[in-house]
């Protein structure tokens, strides 16, 4: 969603015919401006995956080309930004896709991994051994 400063319709005359005008008369179009779709920024669909050994971020990112898919770690948290350029001949536009996760503190940046396959973009992040469970023996 994005917010739009509205700006009232000038009033130059304040003859009869001005202050008899509809007030309801250009709402239609600001509704539809309001309401139009913006493409900036467009969230994407994923899901997280845990195991004890790492974390697992699945994305869907149709039409996106591996090269136009940037994946940044720093600190707790993880950015992934993508563009899906606009087809030639075609009336689409290009779109960027844009979603920000936190993770936990600790995941062993050097040992993440990332593949894109059929639109599905798989992060897989490490654990460091301090984010690992372990067993507890009761005496």
């Amino acid at each position: 969603m994005r917010l739009v400063r509205y700006s009232y319709p000038d009033q130059q005359s304040f003859a009869p015919s001005a202050l008899l005008r509809n007030p309801w008369a250009g709402l239609s179009g600001e509704l539809d401006r309001l309401f139009t779709p913006s493409l900036a920024d467009t969230p994407f669909a994923a899901e997280f995956d845990e195991d004890k050994d790492s974390i697992v971020i699945r994305a869907d990112l149709p039409g996106v080309a591996k090269e136009d898919v940037a994946i940044e770690l720093t600190g707790d948290l993880l950015n992934i930004t993508a563009k899906r350029k606009a087809r030639s001949g075609d009336e689409r536009e290009a779109v960027t896709y844009r979603r920000t996760f936190r993770i936990a503190e600790g995941v062993q940046a050097d040992k993440t991994a990332a593949k894109l396959e059929n639109g599905v973009l798989t992060v897989t992040l490490a654990k460091a051994e301090a984010l690992k469970p372990r067993q507890i023996v009761i005496n």
